[in-house]
């Protein structure tokens, strides 16, 4: 039996208003009403829980996706592409009366998700901003009009007395950029310069006594700013309510669902790799240099080094290895072997091993655990002493490129590397080395070590 989730009661707030244009809009539904809502407040629906979580799912593919394809350097004509495949793959329903309700409860839902600390917030809003972006170019004039009422935004188009005696100019501008010449027919914005910086500093507007003139179909430019604006607002506020109140009522319900999200793997789990079998003792230190990836890497050359890792590295490394084929067996012989050398082996059997048979799903809850995502190796909070984590995001710049140098990867790539480190793409960074090594390309990028793991030995296995 369904439960159902009411949204008022989370978000504690009214219905939403749809924008309705005068024409059906290319991207609208049956009825005429725009399928890009501005999120001003939660609506009031019925949603059963495991709604609740697929719609964010299919919600959060779209927004790595847009994440994937900026952090690749896409042009703007291929963002659009890329934006509208990515929602017309994961954000369709069986009921096309129901996609923008799908649309609506996805976005709150991921407003929970992402509302609970500053870097998932800046993370939200960043992709959430791109998307409208996108999806607005997408739309009619009039639904560009419509929506610029509804939020609120107060400049006025220019008169045909002002525009003709500054048509010369605007032509010039028009012409430089590749646009049609404007005509009498043509609907330019006066706007402050300073609220499309992006149309000033490419000289895409024409600019006169502090006043940017702005053609309608370039008022994303001064659009994007007021949604940003009111989603930043809101993220805070939510974050708010969800400290204060929902976390602790929806404790036994939705709590654990928001804060798994943020950290899901949307993958193959590979609990356990079945295409290349048992990896053995006697190879693995052969294929931890060939094969592993730079967090797994490190993790295993501390652990050969101190002979000793912190929970949290024991943990991300030895689900990496038994997702990589390590039997349960050798799986205890390879740490104890190890930990024996510091701490004894009858300290290592008491204190240890249920932690490695805990893991394979043979103690405890009896669960059989999943190796670490990419996602949440990266949101994860490495302390003084601990080598988990992820090298791209958590290792200094020196000690990035002395791994990276360490790995076999060039000057010329360990410098593009680090500059998607630098600039927070860390999954992108470790596709460019995956790519590096292997003198190969990885289109669907790396999410996952296993990923990496398995990609690396399958083209191994191809040269050999």
């Amino acid at each position: 039996m369904c439960k159902q989730l009411n949204i008022t009661k989370t978000f504690r707030v009214s219905k939403i208003t749809l924008v309705r244009s005068q024409k059906k809009p290319s991207s609208a539904s049956a009825d005429g009403v725009s399928t890009i809502p501005l999120y001003r407040s939660a609506p009031t629906l019925e949603v059963r829980l495991e709604d609740f979580e697929r719609f964010a799912v299919d919600r959060l593919l779209v927004l790595r996706g847009i994440s994937d394809g900026l952090a690749r350097g896409k042009k703007p004509d291929e963002m659009e592409k890329l934006v509208s495949d990515l929602w017309k793959a994961n954000m369709r329903h069986p009921n096309t009366s129901e996609i923008i309700d799908k649309d609506i409860i996805s976005h709150f839902v991921l407003r929970l998700v992402y509302c609970r600390t500053e870097e998932l917030r800046k993370w939200f809003l960043s992709m959430e901003s791109t998307l409208f972006r996108y999806r607005f170019r997408l739309e009619t004039s009039d639904v560009h009009r419509a929506l610029m009422t509804e939020l609120g935004i107060p400049y006025k188009s220019v008169t045909n007395a002002e525009f003709e005696g500054l048509k010369e100019k605007l032509s010039q501008v028009a012409r430089s950029i590749g646009q049609q010449l404007p005509t009498s027919d043509t609907v330019y914005y006066k706007v402050p310069w300073e609220e499309v910086s992006e149309l000033v500093g490419s000289r895409r507007v024409f600019i006169k006594k502090g006043y940017a003139y702005v053609a309608l179909n370039q008022v994303v430019s001064f659009v994007i700013p007021h949604f940003r604006s009111h989603l930043s607002k809101a993220l805070v506020l939510t974050n708010r309510k969800w400290t204060s109140m929902i976390r602790e009522q929806e404790k036994d319900r939705l709590t654990p669902i928001v804060e798994a999200l943020s950290t899901s793997y949307l993958g193959p789990d590979y609990t356990q790799d079945k295409e290349f079998g048992e990896i053995s003792l006697k190879d693995i230190d052969q294929v931890a240099r060939s094969s592993f990836p730079l967090c797994m890497r490190h993790l295993f050359d501390s652990l050969r080094e101190d002979h000793h890792l912190k929970h949290g590295g024991r943990m991300q490394l030895g689900l990496f290895l038994k997702g990589v084929g390590l039997k349960l067996d050798d799986a205890l012989a390879f740490w104890k072997a190890e930990f024996s050398q510091k701490v004894g082996a009858e300290r290592f059997d008491k204190e240890y091993a249920y932690g490695i048979r805990h893991n394979f799903g043979k103690e405890g809850k009896r669960t059989d655990y999943t190796p670490f995502s990419c996602q949440k190796i990266i949101l994860s909070t490495p302390g003084v002493g601990d080598h988990h984590g992820c090298p791209y995001r958590h290792f200094s710049e020196e000690n990035l490129r002395a791994a990276l140098g360490k790995m076999g990867v060039g000057s010329r790539e360990l410098e593009q590397v680090v500059e998607k480190a630098k600039g927070r793409h860390y999954q992108l960074a470790c596709t460019l080395t995956f790519e590096a090594i292997h003198g190969a390309s990885c289109d669907s990028g790396i999410n996952h070590p296993n990923q990496y793991f398995k990609a690396s030995q399958n083209i191994l296995k191809e040269k050999k």
